[in-house]
């Protein structure tokens, strides 16, 4: 039976039992509904049927890319090693794709799983002003249902756009950083899980007042809070960022397309979600500049895989390089000048991807700093890796934490002929004040997917993905993403 036709049935049903009983007294009194959830409620479900702005779409279409390349490129690394040996012990058979496997599973159970993939590393999109990842939570949870309901390509672009408009808002609206910093609840996961949400309400086209309902069940089910911080091998961090959101999100529009009902304005009157969470947050930043701005064209993509403080040291070194290019022999210092709390959390490092000393000597050796390069543990030992990394100088700036949140960084190189060369880079590559073209996302996605899935299956994928507005459905990416 398909998930609409059992959604009918028992919408059906309710109706008639509704009509041939009395309701309880608590149900039976009529709802107040604020300005606030009319207005989301509304805009959630008219999703579904408003076109997109074509630089929206370029832009969810770079984000699903970059999303479904990190699925694919987790597989590998220890979170989705985990998430694979779990998602064995599920009973499969189910109406969703799981990426590197060969078996699908239940939309909830496909969502958790793909989430904690693309959360494994240090590999996908963020979003500044929320504190969260969304594209980890909101892209599996929209395919999921996606599959499940056999969604077009267009209307699964929407869905993902929205749940990019609905995750990040909601944290903001919670106060973002200071709500993070006093709660020291996770506003990853909050984002991430109303993100999810949002995505799948749209796929499963409920309407404004189920919508209303949706929003009910994942504010029950958001948690998270900092003691991830602690697992040392980043599987919980995976799980509490995109995994758990993912799957909360998808089980809420499930709940609700089943038939469910709830309250229908958790964001006010007594006990709402924010009087909880956050008593001075502010619920209008839920439905700020909605249909105007898009928060998925203010989230950024990495352009390195590696830890976000050693994004714009890289960037430095390429610059340098195309204005004066140099060997790694012809170097004899770099001196790498950061924030002190951003510094710290990269200065030697014991892990690869999040060490600035080696990625560093990795960029002067190979010119580039790939995926494969950046998870390379053994290299860390390499001879010619570590005469490059005693090159390399890490100098905490005082000054330049004062132009925090955004992550400055001073290179200086020092020739052996005694040239020196200095590069600033105020703007990251990849951020919203400096996105990467089409080009550079699909070279990433390519760097990520190729040594998986091979390179053949590279090139279809991202192929469909840049022209997924005119797939007729979305389960033509299984055989793409899934194992052979």
């Amino acid at each position: 039976m398909s998930f609409e036709c059992t959604r009918r049935t028992l919408l059906n049903a309710g109706a008639l039992v509704a009509g041939a009983t009395l309701l309880p007294a608590a149900r039976s009194r009529a709802q107040e509904i604020g300005t606030v959830m009319d207005e989301l409620s509304r805009y959630m479900t008219a999703a579904r049927e408003r076109p997109l702005p074509p630089e929206v779409i370029e832009h969810t279409k770079h984000h699903v890319l970059d999303t479904l390349a990190a699925m694919v490129s987790g597989t590998k690394l220890v979170p989705g090693q985990a998430a694979l040996r779990f998602a064995a012990t599920q009973t499969r058979g189910g109406a969703a794709t799981v990426v590197g496997a060969d078996f699908t599973l239940d939309p909830g159970t496909a969502a958790l799983v793909n989430g904690t993939c693309a959360q494994a590393d240090e590999t996908d999109d963020s979003h500044g002003p929320s504190q969260s990842h969304p594209g980890a939570a909101v892209v599996p949870a929209a395919l999921a249902l996606g599959e499940s309901l056999g969604l077009d390509g267009t209307r699964f672009l929407r869905a993902v756009a929205l749940g990019y408009d609905v995750g990040p808002r909601l944290t903001m609206a919670l106060g973002g950083v200071t709500f993070r910093n006093e709660s020291r609840r996770s506003t990853h996961a909050f984002a991430a899980t109303f993100g999810a949400a949002a995505a799948a309400g749209c796929a499963a086209a409920l309407d404004a007042r189920e919508m209303r309902w949706l929003l009910d069940y994942t504010s029950q089910q958001t948690a998270g809070y900092a003691v991830w911080n602690r697992d040392t091998e980043h599987i919980e961090k995976a799980f509490v960022f995109a995994g758990m959101p993912a799957r909360a999100g998808v089980t809420a529009a499930e709940l609700v397309a089943a038939g469910w009902t709830g309250v229908d304005d958790v964001f006010s009157g007594e006990d709402n979600f924010f009087a909880v969470n956050a008593p001075n947050g502010d619920p209008k930043l839920l439905v700020e500049e909605l249909g105007s701005r898009y928060e998925v064209g203010n989230t950024d993509i990495k352009k390195w895989t590696v830890g976000t403080p050693i994004q714009a040291p890289l960037d430095a070194l390429e610059l340098l390089r195309k204005e004066r290019p140099f060997a790694a022999d012809d170097v004899s210092e770099v001196v790498v000048r950061l924030a002190p709390t951003v510094g710290a959390v990269v200065d030697n490092r014991d892990i690869p991807d999040i060490c600035l000393q080696h990625m560093v000597a990795v960029m002067l050796l190979d010119g580039t700093a790939s995926f494969a390069a950046a998870h390379d543990a053994a290299r860390m030992q390499d001879a010619a890796v570590l005469r490059e990394r005693a090159k390399v100088r890490y100098v905490p700036d005082p000054e330049l934490a004062a132009l925090l949140p955004a992550r400055v960084a001073v290179v200086e190189v020092r020739l052996r002929d005694g040239t020196r060369l200095r590069e600033r880079v105020e703007a990251v590559r990849g951020t919203v004040r400096n996105p990467m073209d089409r080009d550079e996302v699909v070279a990433k996605a390519r760097d990520l997917i190729e040594p998986v899935l091979g390179g053949a299956t590279a090139n279809r994928l991202i192929a469909t993905i840049l022209a997924l507005e005119d797939a007729s459905d979305v389960r033509s990416l299984r055989p793409l993403l899934q194992r052979p």
